[in-house]
C-alpha cells in the first residue's frame, strides 16, 4: 500500500495537483514585498541576479516567484524523488531547473546554472538545501555567482503565524490568512579573483549575513512531526 502511495506521488497528474494547491493555498496569505526595486533595478541593467533563500522558508515565497517567469529564471533542484515533485512545480510556475546536488549530478547542474545566469541573467538558489545543515552556505553558490557575474540578493521570508516541520530545516508552512512578508536583502558582488582563502571568505560571508533571517524558535506554534 505505501508503495504504491509513493507511486502515485510522483506521478504527473499528482504534480499538476500539488501545483495548483499550492498556488490555491497561496492566494490566502496576506503578502507584502519589502525592497524588491533595487535588484530588479539591478536586472533592468542587464547584470546577472541570483536571489539566495534558505530550504526553510522557500515554500512562502513560490506563489510571488511565478511573477518572475517572465525572466526565464533558473534553479538547481536535486535528482532525488522528492526533487522532482518539486521541480515539477517549478517548471509549472515558469521556472527552468536544474537538476543536480552535492551529492549526486552536481557539477552538471552546476555548469547548467552558471550557463543559464550568463545566458538569461536571473536565477535563485536554495542555499542549505537539499539536505542541510540548517543554516550552513553551501560553496556553490559562491562558484556560481562568481563564474557568471552574478549579483547575489540574500532574501527572507516570515510568517505572522505558521506551522514548523520536525524536519531537519524547521520547515515552514504559513498558515491560511497569515501576514507573510517577503524581504529582499543588499546585493552582494562577489568578485572573482582566484583564491581559496577569498573564496571561503566570502561563503562565509554570505553565511554570516543570512543567519539573522532563519527562523530557529517561534514558541507561537507548533511543530509538525513528518512521517
Amino acid at each position: 500500500m505505501f508503495k504504491k502511495l509513493k507511486f502515485i506521488i510522483y506521478t504527473r497528474p499528482f504534480i499538476v495537483f500539488v501545483y495548483y494547491f499550492i498556488q490555491i493555498y497561496s492566494l490566502t496569505f496576506k503578502l507584502r514585498i519589502v525592497n524588491e526595486k533595487r535588484w530588479r533595478d539591478i536586472l533592468k541593467q542587464g547584470k546577472p541576479v541570483l536571489i539566495c533563500i534558505w530550504h526553510q522558508q522557500f515554500f512562502a515565497a513560490i506563489r510571488h516567484f511565478k511573477t518572475y517567469s517572465k525572466f526565464n529564471p533558473g534553479l538547481m533542484i536535486s535528482q532525488s524523488r522528492d526533487g522532482e515533485l518539486i521541480a515539477g512545480v517549478a517548471n509549472r510556475s515558469g521556472w527552468h531547473t536544474l537538476r543536480g546536488s552535492s551529492s549526486r549530478g552536481g557539477k552538471i547542474a552546476m555548469e547548467g546554472m552558471i550557463d543559464h545566469l550568463k545566458t538569461y541573467r536571473f536565477g535563485a538558489h536554495i542555499l542549505d538545501g537539499p539536505t542541510g545543515p540548517m543554516g550552513k552556505v553551501k560553496a556553490g553558490v559562491i562558484k556560481m555567482a562568481r563564474e557568471s557575474s552574478a549579483i547575489v540578493v540574500p532574501m527572507y521570508t516570515h510568517a505572522e503565524h505558521a506551522w514548523f516541520f520536525n524536519s531537519w530545516d524547521r520547515f515552514m508552512l504559513p498558515k491560511p490568512f497569515s501576514k507573510v512578508v517577503l524581504t529582499f536583502g543588499d546585493a552582494m558582488h562577489l568578485a572573482l579573483d582566484g583564491t581559496s582563502d577569498d573564496f571561503e571568505a566570502q561563503r562565509q560571508c554570505l553565511e554570516k549575513t543570512m543567519l539573522p533571517g532563519l527562523i530557529r524558535k517561534n514558541p507561537d506554534t507548533r511543530k509538525i512531526a513528518l512521517p
